[in-house]
């Protein structure tokens, strides 16, 4: 009877500190909304590798006022790196290729700085944006850095030697997508559909039309000059022709493996997980542990960029955390993780003003420490 009663007392004591932790998280929140311009996020919070907590506030679609929901997916920009990153590892695993092959062999055509011409490019540089390639001559055709498509591909590298610098670039991820065509024969979105999101148990994917377009949270610009928030209609162009007319391999970038993954932040958690467990899940490995701490590990001190994760500071006081932020079509997103203490947040939000703070959209940092004072501070 006293062990029925403890157990009971526990019971209360432990939803009455989530129902507190809620209300408080709510509370910055709402708050946080009303100081800055914001049309709506949906969140999550794990702990001790379980997600503890998931709300949505705000709007779906300012014009028909329809509130978000849990279930509803964003296009959640640069965080689908780490989709095709981890897909990537998969494919080592399988002795397919390796992180130091060259990249030319892999993706089919020359890919050489032609300022450092003896100097390989290699999958790992490419994963870690440190190819010395740049977005200059953009990133949704790969016939902008093929020698044999563009006479200015030269522009699409940068002055400084492969391996010896970083910058950035979308192209990078682009490329690697259409190798794992390459590889695998497979299209690239339903790749990651059947080897990371069947298993984990997700609902989402890089192909619009495969999608219950229903549940897209809309996107939003926020236009300075007439403090009004633009609906960002690019953001699910279905390009339902060009997916008919897919040549795998070469027109990869229609589902843009390097920023088109759509998800809700529910489940963006759950696979946020896996790699805080380095790899596992409840039906097994998605990844290696040795492929999920070579994606965790910086490569530079200067950037804390590994593959497709980086390592930061900057994010929380006092905690280092590792994961990736995203931002696109007014959406701006973050899925950051502590392996060692077992905890993540995950933010998106479809719409706010674009300031920054220490790297990060200062909306999203705020929005990110409110929830980890709640939950995990306390």
């Amino acid at each position: 009877m006293k062990k029925a009663i403890l157990l009971l007392s526990c019971i209360y004591c432990f939803i009455f500190n989530v129902k507190a932790q809620s209300e408080i998280a709510e509370a910055g929140i709402n708050e946080l909304m009303q100081a800055q311009k914001v049309v709506g996020f949906s969140v999550a919070v794990v702990k001790k590798n379980k997600i503890v907590y998931t709300h949505s506030f705000g709007l779906k679609d300012i014009e028909k006022n329809i509130p978000l929901s849990n279930s509803d997916i964003f296009r959640i920009a640069s965080i689908s790196k780490s989709f095709t990153a981890t897909s990537i590892m998969q494919l080592i695993e399988a002795g397919k290729l390796t992180l130091d092959d060259d990249f030319s062999g892999l993706v089919g055509f020359k890919v050489r700085n032609p300022n450092f011409p003896n100097t390989v490019i290699t999958l790992r540089m490419i994963m870690s944006h440190t190819s010395s390639v740049n977005d200059s001559q953009g990133y949704f055709n790969l016939d902008a850095i093929n020698p044999a498509k563009n006479p200015n591909f030269a522009k699409c590298y940068n002055n400084y030697e492969p391996g010896k610098g970083y910058e950035y670039c979308n192209l990078n991820f682009n490329m690697t997508g259409a190798v794992i065509e390459k590889i695998t024969g497979e299209r690239f979105d339903q790749y990651v559909k059947r080897h990371i999101l069947d298993p984990l148990g997700l609902y989402g994917g890089y192909c619009v039309d495969s999608l219950d377009k229903n549940k897209f949270a809309t996107l939003y610009e926020y236009n300075k000059d007439s403090a009004k928030f633009i609906a960002a209609t690019a953001a699910y162009n279905p390009r339902s022709e060009e997916v008919k007319n897919h040549i795998l391999g070469e027109t990869t970038p229609i589902f843009s493996p390097t920023g088109g993954m759509k998800i809700s932040a529910s489940d963006l958690a759950k696979y946020m997980i896996m790699h805080s467990r380095k790899g596992k899940y409840k039906g097994g490995r998605i990844i290696s542990k040795n492929s999920a701490v070579q994606m965790q590990t910086k490569l530079s001190d200067d950037e804390g960029y590994g593959l497709a994760l980086e390592t930061t500071n900057k994010l929380i006081p006092g905690e280092t955390m590792c994961g990736h932020t995203g931002s696109a079509y007014g959406l701006y997103s973050a899925m950051f993780f502590n392996s060692k203490k077992k905890f993540g947040i995950v933010v998106i939000c479809n719409g706010c003003g674009p300031s920054f703070d220490s790297g990060f959209n200062a909306v999203i940092k705020k929005a990110v420490n409110t929830l980890y004072d709640a939950f995990i501070k306390q």
